[in-house]
């Protein structure tokens, strides 16, 4: 009889020893996982103040820039020099902060319609395993439309994606994401419901490049289209 206590009091404080043991696993995963996840915040926290910064330095660049700056769209096809609008300062405005402050360095051209137009801006296109949800990123705000008749879809002309009528009946533009005309006869039903900002002045050629790259079935480039930087031209 003794010898059955013995074994069940050893049995019982091996379960002991390893149920402390398994505690302590536990216990050590979970501070891992909360000084991961702290990390991680502070990540972010860093991130954000570095771009609150670079954002602060981009306004005050804008407010230096002459009334229709110049811009180089310069991407891994080429480069398209766009010129943006006075009419439009909103729109105007919003490019140049972004533009300024690497907003756009790093993103792609997410949708490309040959025939059609090109479009860019959306800073979930960074990230591959974000692709499902490419075309609907952009910061925290809408621009105000700004309709003006005199600029119309032609071809190299620069303007500013939106969401549907439905979801957005005053037609405020996506803060970010813009597109390229590349087709002047399939965009001229655009005129008057997304804004025109800007135009091409050189590049053409590297619009229709980017416009004749295979795409997949929702129209996004088979081989990335990534704009490496969006600078003001030299010499404006």
């Amino acid at each position: 009889m003794k010898h059955y206590l013995l074994i069940a009091a050893s049995c019982l404080a091996a379960a002991l020893m390893a149920c402390a043991c398994g505690n302590g696993t536990k216990k050590s995963e979970a501070e891992l996982a909360k000084a991961k996840a702290d990390s991680i915040a502070a990540a972010k926290a860093m991130q954000a103040k570095q771009d609150s910064i670079k954002m602060a330095n981009a306004r005050k660049k804008v407010s230096e820039l002459p009334e229709e700056p110049v811009f180089d769209i310069v991407t891994n096809h080429g480069t398209m020099v766009v010129k943006l609008y006075s009419k439009t300062p909103k729109h105007r405005d919003n490019f140049a902060k972004l533009a300024l402050s690497g907003y756009y360095n790093g993103t792609l051209f997410h949708r490309v319609i040959n025939g059609f137009m090109i479009q860019a801006g959306d800073p979930l296109s960074k990230d591959p395993s974000q692709k499902a949800k490419w075309g609907t990123g952009g910061p925290d705000y809408t621009i105000p439309a700004e309709f003006i008749p005199e600029y119309k879809h032609k071809k190299g002309a620069l303007a500013a994606a939106r969401r549907g009528d439905a979801a957005n009946p005053y037609k405020e533009s996506s803060g970010s994401q813009f597109y390229i005309v590349q087709n002047a006869d399939a965009c001229a039903q655009l005129d008057g419901n997304y804004t025109v900002f800007g135009e091409t002045l050189e590049g053409l050629k590297t619009v229709d490049a980017i416009a004749g790259v295979e795409t997949d079935g929702r129209d996004c480039p088979v081989t990335p289209v990534k704009i490496i930087t969006v600078k003001l031209h030299e010499g404006k």
